[in-house]
């Protein structure tokens, strides 16, 4: 998702929400409105697509079925959201405008705009509202965190690169391609300093160690 902001200080309901133009993106955490636009980056569109061909695909062999953003989720009277990716298991919850009640997996890929909103609100909401299982997506560095949630607060219980495999909680057999999600280009200049196995110039296993052991 893109910016985040509040919207006033009043407090609004989903009573309220239906009421406001289908043309502007908008969420309810707790009464509070958050301004969602302007539209997401085409990295961030990408992301999700891919998401949701793997896991769209994956769950044709079961009773669950992914939707995508912009797809409203209600998780009270205060609380309508419109998660980047999310899936549901109880068909009873699929009305014709929206979803009633925490979903089985909620993903959000995150931005610079959206860091605080994703991991922060929407990371208590959906704790708060018995969401099981909740994704944070990082485009670059290439990350997928998964929550599990455990009594009424999130667990971490994985961090999973490009080349790993992500292990759901609630999906067990679930395999995704990873290079194929993270696949886009980066911009000029673009670059981030990471940690990285090497070997230091001191000490055992060390260029020098290694030249006046010969």
């Amino acid at each position: 998702m893109s910016l985040a902001t509040a919207r006033k200080t009043d407090h609004y309901t989903w009573s309220d929400y239906q009421c406001w133009p289908d043309d502007q993106r908008w969420e309810i955490i707790g009464g509070d409105a958050f301004d969602m636009s302007p539209a997401p980056l085409t990295r961030h569109q990408a992301i999700v697509g891919e998401l949701h061909l793997q896991i769209a695909t994956f769950l044709k062999s079961h009773k669950c079925k992914a939707f995508v953003s912009p797809t409203d989720v209600k998780l009270s009277e205060e609380d309508v959201v419109q998660p980047d990716l999310l899936v549901v298991c109880d068909q009873t919850q699929v009305k014709r405008t929206h979803i009633e009640g925490p979903p089985a997996l909620v993903v959000e890929v995150v931005s610079e705009a959206t860091l605080v909103h994703d991991r922060v609100h929407k990371f208590r909401l959906y704790a708060r509202a018995g969401i099981p299982e909740y994704w944070i997506v990082t485009p670059y560095p290439h990350l997928i965190e998964v929550y599990e949630l455990r009594g009424e607060h999130y667990v971490l219980s994985g961090g999973y690169s490009e080349n790993e495999a992500v292990l759901s909680r609630s999906f067990h057999e679930l395999a995704l391609d990873m290079r194929r999600i993270f696949d886009f280009p980066l911009e000029d200049g673009e670059k981030v300093k990471m940690v990285r196995e090497a070997h230091p110039s001191y000490g055992a296993g060390s260029p020098a160690a290694n030249a006046a052991a010969k």
